[in-house]
């Protein structure tokens, strides 16, 4: 059944959804890749397969069989490239699902979440309200549900209790454990002088190391990452991707309640 008719173009309702869907997709992936090195990748890739369009359509057959290769290992050069952006989008797709959010589903997806567990905050806070009293500057990064193992095993063990005593040493500048991250997992220090990703978004051009380091671990996992300016004593928090620049220590320790426990103050 057609729904009107352009000339000799008969446009149905399921033509409709799927212009809708396939723009739907692209604005997701121009969403995801904006202002990152992976965008000038795409859009170059892009214009490669318009080229490839037009060569065909000329019949050039040389040419042609030339670019058909070259798109065929170019769509695995994507994968490789753009696998944050991937992460990021199934990611997106997993937590807007009700299925993912279900609280009965999710007692096998994740594991349970006491509410005595926001008690472990409180050490961090209160590191971090001193370090940046003191200008003393570090990086935090807490686990939520994704697995951190290959950044641990980039750094020193620890695996202690939660204590600012611990934090305020591990980040002391006099310290040898200071440099990279220190990973905060099942209510516990795991880690420190942890290697972490660092983001490419020219979004945050003018921050530092840690800063960018912060943005790139809340870009490929979903752990809350907190950084301490050494020079101007400022928190910052980086969570999915998005960095809270100057933000005070309460004001983080709100933001990890909500993130980290969502799913408990979820109502059934």
């Amino acid at each position: 059944m057609f729904l009107f008719e352009i000339g000799f173009l008969n446009i149905e309702w399921v033509d409709v959804l799927d212009i809708f869907l396939v723009a739907f997709l692209l604005f997701q992936i121009y969403y995801l890749v904006r202002g990152s090195l992976a965008s000038r990748v795409f859009l170059g890739y892009f214009l490669i397969y318009l080229f490839y369009l037009i060569v065909r359509a000329i019949g050039l057959e040389l040419l042609t069989k030339i670019l058909e290769y070259f798109m065929g290992v170019g769509a695995v050069a994507l994968i490789v490239i753009f696998q944050q952006e991937i992460r990021r989008f199934l990611l997106f797709i997993g937590k807007s699902t009700a299925f993912a959010n279900n609280r009965l589903i999710g007692r096998f997806l994740r594991q349970p979440t006491p509410a005595d567990k926001i008690n472990e905050i409180k050490p961090i806070i209160e590191a971090i309200r001193a370090m940046s009293s003191e200008f003393t500057g570090g990086l935090l990064v807490i686990k939520k549900n994704d697995e951190l193992d290959k950044y641990l095993q980039t750094g020193e063990e620890v695996d202690s209790v939660l204590s600012k005593r611990l934090f305020l040493a591990l980040f002391n500048q006099y310290s040898p454990m200071n440099d990279g991250g220190v990973i905060v997992a099942d209510g516990r220090i795991k880690a420190a002088r942890c290697i972490l990703p660092v983001s490419d978004s020219d979004d945050y051009g003018n921050l530092g190391f840690r800063h960018r380091a912060a943005l790139g671990m809340s870009e490929v996992t979903d752990a809350a990452v907190i950084v301490v300016s050494e020079e101007t004593g400022r928190i910052s928090l980086a969570v999915e991707g998005d960095l809270h620049s100057n933000i005070p220590a309460s004001e983080v320790e709100e933001r990890l309640k909500k993130y980290l426990f969502e799913v408990s103050k979820t109502k059934a």
